[in-house]
């Protein structure tokens, strides 16, 4: 019989988060044993799955940076390759990396509460027991993206592409390229492909809000030359989460003159050949669905080459060469590549059980982001919505450190949200507060949150930050018990 190797902590996935969480976590707990399962072969998550051309980031990277590891690239908004290498030499850095099991799928986790303890199984039969299960594997599916069934598409004689899954092959110089989609996949691949393609057409549903920005932050690059590389990271990441702030609450608090400030923008960049109406005139309000950032103004300067356009209409059938449209026209492609979306899964489609009891995803209530009423000793790591994911992210790390330095000090085993308050939260929302299409697909079968604190998602970082950092612990809804205690009951 096997031995499941035992931990203090462990966390499941090596991507972006999963390697801040454990440098927290020798930071913070330096005495604690810890173990990172990584169901792929690499350490890098996102960064390492998608190769699309001209993947980057859609956030800063003095914000999408981890706080206690500066920046140093001159791009604040970066490409895959150089946050991969962020992520790889921090994990070195840091001393991670041989704390890694790469190869290690997790299928089930269930909780004993006589035992206090978790017990973690994988896809080839390994196991592995830890006091606090850290979830760090982000909520989309990694084994793939969405996929529409587009009637004909077995017609189409070229190659049909989904972002998800680039081939490393595909060549696309020279060649009329069709890329459905207007969200950030489509407004990065377009730009990329047009450098090398014959042409590009983005061809959307419906259009996204679209925000140009510059490539390198000029102040920022003013402020590292003149001060200290730490101190120089804080006020630049510091002015950035304001900044950020700022202007999300503007957006959400003036719709209508936001929306006419971006179409303005947006308008002012387009080729005379391109109307604003309807291309970029979206259907929502701004920020009820996330910005589409463009550095540089990358997709406007396609646009005004000529190498590519945008068309808005909607998808009749595939046929041999191409795309017919519902107004009858026809878009002639030798590639399709599908942006479609994201398909979402709740805790890497792990299935989780408490004292024998199933726990189903879709009916877990959200405690302050990251725990869930019901469920002991386990943490999900979820980035914000309207900002850098590592910002939230970095805050659910520092909450963990000190929840589990908690229960040593105090001589506790199990710490367990009140799943009864929750019902007193007001009605269930999805965790994901957008308008997204992906969103909206994957709402049932994700955990809830509620109207008020704690059982509230917000997406603001300074109030997570006094929250997460300095409220008290036991704060009358989460719940402290001994090893022999039973946990509440799992809805």
């Amino acid at each position: 019989m096997t031995v499941a190797e035992h931990v203090d902590v462990l966390i499941v996935g090596a991507g972006l988060s999963g390697v801040g969480a454990a440098c927290r976590l020798r930071e913070r707990l330096p005495g604690k044993s810890f173990a990172v399962l990584e169901a792929r072969d690499t350490i890098g998550g996102t960064w390492d799955l998608f190769r699309y051309p001209g993947i980057r980031s859609d956030s800063d990277m003095f914000t999408l940076g981890y706080p206690f590891r500066p920046w140093k690239d001159p791009k604040a908004i970066a490409d895959g390759p150089s946050i991969l290498a962020y992520i790889r030499s921090t994990a070195e850095a840091f001393g991670v990396t041989g704390h890694i099991r790469f190869g290690h799928r997790v299928t089930q986790a269930s909780w004993s509460s006589p035992d206090a303890r978790w017990t973690v199984s994988t896809a080839h039969g390994a196991t592995f027991t830890c006091r606090f299960l850290y979830l760090c594997s982000g909520y989309y599916s990694y084994e793939s993206g969405h996929v529409v069934d587009f009637p004909g598409r077995p017609e189409f004689r070229g190659e049909v592409v989904h972002p998800q899954h680039w081939p490393a092959s595909l060549d696309y110089s020279g060649r009329r390229v069709v890329v459905i989609g207007s969200g950030a996949t489509a407004v990065t691949l377009v730009p990329a492909l047009a450098s090398r393609a014959s042409h590009v057409t983005m061809l959307q549903r419906s259009p996204s809000y679209i925000v140009a920005r510059p490539g390198h932050d000029a102040l920022a690059d003013r402020i590292r030359a003149l001060l200290p590389e730490k101190l120089a990271h804080r006020l630049v990441r510091g002015k950035n989460v304001v900044m950020g702030q700022f202007y999300f609450q503007l957006m959400r608090r003036l719709p209508g003159r936001a929306a006419q400030a971006l179409r303005k923008r947006v308008a002012a960049q387009l080729p005379a050949s391109i109307p604003v109406d309807p291309h970029f005139v979206p259907s929502y309000d701004p920020w009820d669905q996330r910005l589409c950032l463009v550095p540089d103004a990358d997709l406007f300067r396609a646009l005004r080459s000529g190498k590519a356009d945008v068309v808005t209409d909607r998808i009749s059938r595939f046929t041999e060469s191409g795309v017919a449209l519902e107004s009858g026209r026809a878009l002639e492609a030798d590639i399709i590549v599908t942006a479609t979306g994201l398909q979402l899964v709740a805790f890497g489609g792990i299935a989780l059980s408490v004292d024998g009891r199933e726990v189903s995803p879709g009916e877990l209530r959200a405690y302050k982001g990251m725990m869930f009423g019901g469920v002991p000793n386990l943490a999900w790591c979820v980035g914000y919505t309207n900002s850098s994911w590592t910002l939230r992210a970095d805050l659910t790390s520092q909450y963990v450190c000190r929840l589990v330095e908690y229960l040593d000090r105090r001589g506790f085993a199990s710490c367990t949200p009140d799943v009864a308050a929750a019902s007193t939260a007001g009605t269930p929302r999805p965790i994901v507060d957008l308008a997204s299409g992906y969103i909206k697909r994957a709402a049932a079968g994700l955990p809830k949150q509620g109207g008020r604190r704690p059982w509230m998602m917000r997406q603001n970082y300074l109030l997570d930050l006094a929250d997460m950092r300095f409220n008290r612990l036991d704060d009358g809804v989460m719940r402290f018990g001994h090893a022999r205690d039973r946990a509440p009951a799992a809805p």
